[in-house]
C-alpha cells in the first residue's frame, strides 16, 4: 500500500489548479503545465491541497503514487521551476548558444549542434557552464541527459561532461 500517495498535495494561493477529463492543469507565477491522468485515478482540489484518490477504493497498485509525484511536480514546477546545471571539464571545452542552438565544442573535429526544446531555456553564464531551467522536470531530465550524453566523464582524468554535483569516481592509471 503505498504511503506517499495519500498525503494530500499543498498548494498556495498563486496557483490554479484544474481536473477535467482526465487531463490535469496547473497555473502558476511561471506558467501553464497539463498532464493526463490515467482513468484509475481521480483528482479533488480543495482549498490548498490537491488529493490524488482511486477510483476503486481497494487499490494498493503503485502507479497511486507515481501519478501523486507527478502531480506534485507538475505543482512545483509552476511555481518554483526545476533546475540543472552541467559542467564541461576538459581542454578547449566550450558551450555557447546562437539562436535556437546549443553549440558544444567537445574535442571532436566537429561541432555538435543541440536543439533546444521549446520548454526549455538554456544560458551559458560561462563558456564551461549549462544552466537549464524548465517547468517541466521530465523535459528537463531528458535534455539534461542528452547533452551530458554527447561526452560522459571519464573516470581517469574526469573529462567530458557532468552534472555540477556529480561526483566522478577517479581510477589510477597504468602502472609499469
Amino acid at each position: 500500500m503505498s504511503r506517499i500517495a495519500k498525503n494530500p498535495i499543498r498548494i498556495s494561493k498563486d496557483v490554479e489548479c484544474s481536473f477535467k477529463d482526465g487531463i490535469f492543469s496547473a497555473k502558476g507565477k511561471l506558467g501553464q503545465a497539463h498532464i493526463n491522468i490515467h482513468s484509475d485515478y481521480n483528482i479533488n482540489i480543495n482549498e490548498g491541497e490537491v488529493i490524488v484518490l482511486p477510483v476503486n477504493t481497494a487499490s494498493n497498485d503503485p502507479k497511486w503514487g507515481t501519478t501523486r509525484a507527478i502531480v506534485a511536480n507538475t505543482i512545483n514546477g509552476v511555481t518554483n521551476g526545476f533546475s540543472k546545471t552541467l559542467e564541461l571539464n576538459g581542454t578547449g571545452y566550450r558551450a555557447s548558444i546562437s539562436g535556437s542552438k546549443l553549440k558544444l565544442e567537445l574535442g571532436y573535429s566537429h561541432d555538435i549542434n543541440f536543439d533546444i526544446p521549446e520548454d526549455i531555456k538554456i544560458e551559458c553564464p560561462k563558456q564551461n557552464i549549462i544552466k537549464l531551467t524548465s517547468i517541466n522536470k521530465e523535459k528537463l531530465g531528458a535534455a539534461a541527459a542528452k547533452i551530458r550524453s554527447f561526452r560522459k566523464p571519464e573516470p581517469f582524468k574526469g573529462k567530458g561532461i557532468k552534472y555540477s554535483d556529480e561526483f566522478i569516481f577517479r581510477k589510477e592509471g597504468k602502472k609499469k
